[in-house]
């Protein structure tokens, strides 16, 4: 592709010779008055020293310079020098009647010229790259932000999901599988052993259920002491939330029970117990700007506590709607109906003694990884 010819504005009037020679360079075009000052599409422009208008005219170009440098080639005799010529606003200075010498000057402006608009070129562009760059950068920050503070309630991979469009955070309602569990017997320890010791059993507690509510893809809502309270199917859908409750729920049971004998040796009875209830409730993003949870708020939500609060060390107890959505999974007994607190009327209940035969091969295989 060939290169673009310079373009070349002359004011005043200058020796046929000066044109021709001019010509080889660019294209030339007259002045047509003021308004031809700083034109962008110029690359340089050539004037008459002698011109009334002169001064005037480079002191327009010049307040033009901020979009860019438009040099000013000179012409006059050989008696009224580069000074003169700079003191009007030229950039520099060639005697009219040396054809050679203007042409020589005006490829060094136009050099300069070529010059000075690359580096202004790649300025802006640098300018550009580091601004896009920026934007990046501060959008990848605010998401991290976000997925990091989701990450409070949500596993790993939901986190992600959501984070892409936090509507699914917006209040609604939906059918969840609801699970509270605490230890059996947590409250009398806490009140007889040193608060370090207390801690370093929660610590323990925490890191192994917590490790299984993000693997089987829980949503968390919160650790309150020894008390843990996830449910499913919201705010991702799980295809069969009450099924992923009591795999979840057997796993913790089994995670508690590898804790239990170290505990015993340092003399601490502690257990463990669990409630899981399958209802509808009303969720949603709770809390303010720099701190909000993500809750659910209903009945199924307190029948789960409920459940839990009447559960005996090591045991799973099951609404009796969650039940009838495991059936073909669990073992379960039925127990006598329990007179809950809050709920009017006893209220059926099932413990589970473990999956199937059939289905313990696949507890590990519906845990996300």
């Amino acid at each position: 592709m060939s290169e673009r010819r310079a373009r070349i504005l002359t004011r005043g009037w200058l020796p046929a010779a000066v044109t021709t020679a001019l010509g080889q360079l660019g294209d030339l075009r007259a002045s047509s008055g003021d308004d031809d000052d700083g034109d962008p599409s110029n690359d340089l422009v050539v004037i008459d020293l002698d011109d009334a208008g002169m001064s005037a005219f480079c002191a327009a170009i010049r307040a033009r310079d901020t979009d860019g440098w438009l040099p000013v080639l000179a012409l006059g005799s050989r008696d009224a020098g580069v000074r003169s010529a700079l003191a009007a606003g030229a950039d520099d200075h060639a005697p009219r009647d040396a054809p050679d010498e203007v042409v020589a000057r005006a490829t060094a402006l136009l050099r300069l010229k070529a010059k000075h608009d690359e580096v202004e070129a790649r300025a802006t562009q640098f300018t550009d790259w580091t601004r896009t760059l920026v934007e990046r950068v501060t959008e990848q920050l605010e998401e991290l932000q976000r997925v990091e503070r989701l990450r409070r309630f949500l596993s790993p991979q939901v986190a992600e999901v959501v984070a892409g469009d936090e509507r699914l955070l917006e209040s609604h309602r939906r059918e969840i599988a609801v699970v509270f569990c605490d230890l059996r017997g947590f409250t009398a320890f806490s009140e007889v052993a040193e608060p370090e010791e207390v801690m370093g059993i929660l610590r323990e507690y925490h890191a192994a259920l917590g490790e299984l509510v993000f693997r089987f893809g829980a949503t968390l809502e919160r650790f309150a002491g020894d008390a843990i309270l996830a449910f499913f199917n919201d705010p991702v859908p799980c295809s069969d939330p009450a099924a992923q409750a009591v795999r979840m729920a057997i796993a913790m049971r089994e995670g508690v029970r590898a804790l239990i004998p170290g505990w015993r040796k340092r003399g601490h009875e502690l257990d463990f117990g669990v409630g899981i209830a399958l209802g509808y409730a009303t969720l949603g993003r709770i809390g303010f700007d720099r701190r909000f949870d993500y809750g659910a708020v209903g009945s199924v939500v307190n029948l789960a506590s409920r459940l839990c609060a009447e559960a005996l060390g090591g045991q799973i107890l099951l609404s009796e709607r969650a039940q009838g959505m495991v059936a073909e999974l669990v073992v379960a007994e039925p127990l006598p109906p329990l007179q809950l607190k809050g709920f009017h009327k006893p209220m059926p209940a099932y413990n589970v003694i473990g999956l199937l035969p059939e289905q313990s091969g696949l507890a590990d295989s519906v845990a996300r990884p």
